[in-house]
């Protein structure tokens, strides 16, 4: 019997994290490093390659085939409203888990001098990034998603949205032009899309293969459990409200607004999850992500080329839940109390934060600084979360990879462009 795609990314990363494992514990770390790993950093780069590329195809053969440019900002819409309120969602989950569990309490002193001295280095980066983007002016994210040169912005998988506005540019002129016109375009561009699909099933032959490379790695570079015990606590109240979203929150979703069974959902989505845990890169799972949605959920292309790419740009909920529980640990664990308006302010501040956090390197971390500031929190303190960050990371690439797919489905049901798989 053959095995589905998400039973063979699963066992490869069982596998890799039972042999990085035992090769830490043998302290043969050099031989994962140097001969293992980089087979896990060839396949992130060869998702990262194709992901262009498909955006640009996909687009341009999806929103033709709208023949009307008021189906375009009616689907626009619809989008950019579903992305805010998961967005919301997800801050405000993340805010009553934290006032509710405390994880700041938890720390105590010790642990969290040591922490505040091993990591203020990695902070003090982060911290010098943020400023630049504090400091660049209100309006400069919509300065920078207009490009001034559309080639250069293709070369650079962080300028996604400005790759995203030119090629939606060129849609909107096919659909305005004689469609006898239009036509020679449309079928290179499908011809096109359809070797690139063709593509991304040769580069997932190798996905079993670049996921145990990629968990033997995390494996033998992960920090020993005895300097993340002490942010245990805040680890699982971060994964708890990730587990809110992705199996209550998404899952009555889909149900109430697409009339979609979760299950299906889950079934045909799992290896773009396993994927985004693995590579902790939402724009490195979107290749895939849009051929299981396409595929496999029955959402239509017209739909998904839109969606999926603006959500791996700018919806990110997993990054908003972890934002308000870290900033409210790092309150809590320096002793620092934070009043309503503050925290609601939390949750302004978060949202806007995963919107423009698309063209800013290391992302999260970066944009957990301005919400730091915003509160008044110290920003050295988030040396504090340094040593879990990149397992909690693997986590909420999953949430945003989720959430793209679940609002691609909703939005295909609202515009009747939705094919229930069998």
């Amino acid at each position: 019997m053959k095995l589905a795609l998400h039973w063979k990314i699963l066992i490869g990363m069982v596998f890799g994290l039972v042999f990085g494992f035992i090769m830490k514990n043998l302290e043969l770390k050099g031989i994962v490093v140097d001969w293992i790993k980089p087979f896990g950093t060839i396949f992130i780069n060869l998702l990262k390659m194709i992901a262009v590329p498909l955006i640009v195809v996909s687009l341009i053969v999806g929103l033709s085939d709208l023949k009307d440019v008021s189906k375009l900002s009616k689907l626009g819409l619809r989008t950019v409203v579903l992305y805010l309120i998961t967005t919301v969602s997800a801050v405000s989950i993340g805010l009553v888990l934290a006032n509710v569990i405390q994880p700041g309490n938890y720390i105590n002193e010790a642990s969290r001098n040591s922490l505040l001295e091993n990591f203020a280095g990695d902070a003090a980066q982060k911290i010098e990034l943020a400023d630049k983007a504090k400091n660049s002016g209100p309006l400069q994210p919509l300065v920078d998603i207009v490009p001034d040169n559309f080639f250069r912005a293709m070369t650079d998988n962080a300028s996604m949205l400005q790759v995203i506005l030119f090629v939606i540019l060129i849609g909107i002129g096919l659909i305005l032009i004689e469609e006898q016109k239009a036509k020679p375009v449309v079928d290179f561009f499908k011809g096109l899309n359809d070797v690139i699909l063709k593509i991304i099933d040769i580069i997932m032959m190798g996905a079993p293969i670049g996921v145990f490379a990629l968990m033997s790695a995390l494996m033998v570079e992960i920090p020993d459990f005895s300097t993340l015990n002490a942010l245990l606590v805040y680890a699982l109240t971060v994964v708890l409200g990730l587990l809110i979203m992705v199996f209550v929150f998404y899952p009555t979703m889909l149900i109430v607004l697409a009339k979609y069974s979760p299950v299906k959902f889950f079934k045909a989505i799992s290896p773009a999850q396993l994927l985004a845990f693995s590579t902790s890169s939402s724009a490195a799972t979107l290749p895939v992500t849009m051929e299981r949605v396409t595929e496999h959920v029955g959402v239509d292309e017209e739909v998904s080329s839109f969606v999926l790419p603006l959500g791996a740009t700018v919806n990110m909920d997993g990054t908003s839940l972890y934002q308000s529980v870290a900033a409210v640990f790092i309150a809590q664990a320096m002793g620092i109390p934070l009043d309503l308006p503050t925290q609601l302010m939390i949750v302004v501040t978060a949202t806007l934060a995963s919107i423009g956090s698309a063209a800013v390197p290391s992302a999260g971390m970066v944009m957990l600084v301005i919400v730091l500031g915003q509160a008044g929190i110290p920003e050295a303190g988030l040396a504090l979360i340094f040593a879990i960050d990149r397992p909690l990371d693997m986590c909420r690439t999953v949430v945003n990879v989720t959430s793209d797919a679940a609002v691609s489905t909703v939005v295909a049901k609202s515009v009747d462009k939705l094919t229930v798989k069998n």
